[in-house]
C-alpha cells in the first residue's frame, strides 16, 4: 500500500480551491460503524424476528440489498424500516458506540475554516442516518452546508446528481476538490468535471488497504492538510 501513497499523493495547492465537498460515511467516519449494522446486527434481529438461523437471514437481506443497491432506497432508513419491518433507527443507537471519526478529520475540518473554504458535507445517507451520525459525532457545526441526495432527489452515482447539486448549491467545479470512498461516485462526480478527486484507501478500518489506481487516495486526511494555524480541536 505504501508505495500507491507516495506515487499517487500530492500537495493540494489551496489557493486554487474554494469549495470542498466531503463525503460522510468510509470518508468522514468509519465504514465499520455500517458494515456491521448491515451485515451483523440487522441479519441479527432479521433472524430473531422471523425465526430463521443467521445464514438464512443474511442470505435474503443480501438478496434485498442487491436488488435496490446504489438507488435511493439503498440509502433510505424508512424504505428498510417498512421493508424488513424493523426499526432501523432504533437499532442504529443500539451500536452507535461503534460510530467513530476517522484519523485527522477534526484538524482536517478546522484547517478548511481557516482558509476560508466553503466546506460542504455532500452524502446519500437518509436524513435520520444524518441525525445518528451527528449526535454522536458532533461534526454538523464543522459544515456550511450539508446536502442529503434524498433532498436532491439523486444518488450521488448519477450524473442527475451533480446537475442538480450544482443547481442548487452552485460551485466551481473546476475550483472544487470532492472526498469519496465510494469510486462511482468519484467517477460521476469526474464526469460533470469536479477537477480535485480524492478516494480513501481504507474506509473500513478493519477490512484490509486497498489499492486505488484509478484516483489519488489517502489514508489519512494529514496527508492533505493545508499548511495554516489549525484551530484548537
Amino acid at each position: 500500500m505504501g508505495k500507491y501513497v507516495r506515487q499517487q499523493i500530492a500537495m493540494v495547492d489551496w489557493e486554487r480551491i474554494d469549495t470542498v465537498l466531503l463525503d460522510m460515511d468510509g470518508t468522514l467516519l468509519d465504514l465499520h460503524f455500517d458494515n456491521h449494522f448491515w451485515l451483523t446486527h440487522v441479519p441479527r434481529h432479521f433472524a430473531n424476528k422471523h425465526g430463521m438461523g443467521i445464514e438464512q437471514a443474511m442470505q435474503e437481506l443480501l438478496s434485498q440489498y442487491r436488488q435496490v443497491e446504489g438507488s435511493l432506497n439503498w440509502y433510505c432508513v424508512d424504505y428498510w424500516s417498512d421493508k424488513l419491518g424493523l426499526d432501523i433507527v432504533q437499532l442504529k443507537h443500539e451500536v452507535s458506540h461503534k460510530i467513530s471519526i476517522r484519523p485527522k478529520v477534526l484538524q482536517f475540518l478546522n484547517a478548511l475554516h481557516g482558509l476560508g473554504i466553503d466546506l460542504r458535507l455532500v452524502t446519500n445517507a437518509h436524513h435520520k442516518a444524518i441525525q445518528v451520525k451527528m449526535r454522536y459525532t458532533g461534526l454538523a457545526p464543522y459544515f456550511d452546508t450539508i446536502i442529503c441526495s434524498h433532498d436532491i432527489g439523486a444518488p450521488k452515482e448519477t450524473p442527475e446528481f451533480w446537475r442538480l447539486l450544482h443547481e442548487r448549491y452552485p460551485f466551481n467545479s473546476r475550483r472544487t476538490l470532492f472526498i469519496d470512498d465510494n469510486l462511482d461516485v468519484l467517477r460521476a462526480a469526474r464526469g460533470y468535471g469536479v477537477h480535485y478527486l480524492f478516494a480513501i484507501y481504507q474506509p473500513d478500518s478493519q477490512q484490509p488497504v486497498r489499492e486505488v489506481e484509478e484516483f489519488r487516495a489517502i489514508c489519512s486526511f494529514d496527508e492533505i492538510m493545508p499548511e495554516t494555524k489549525l484551530a484548537k480541536v
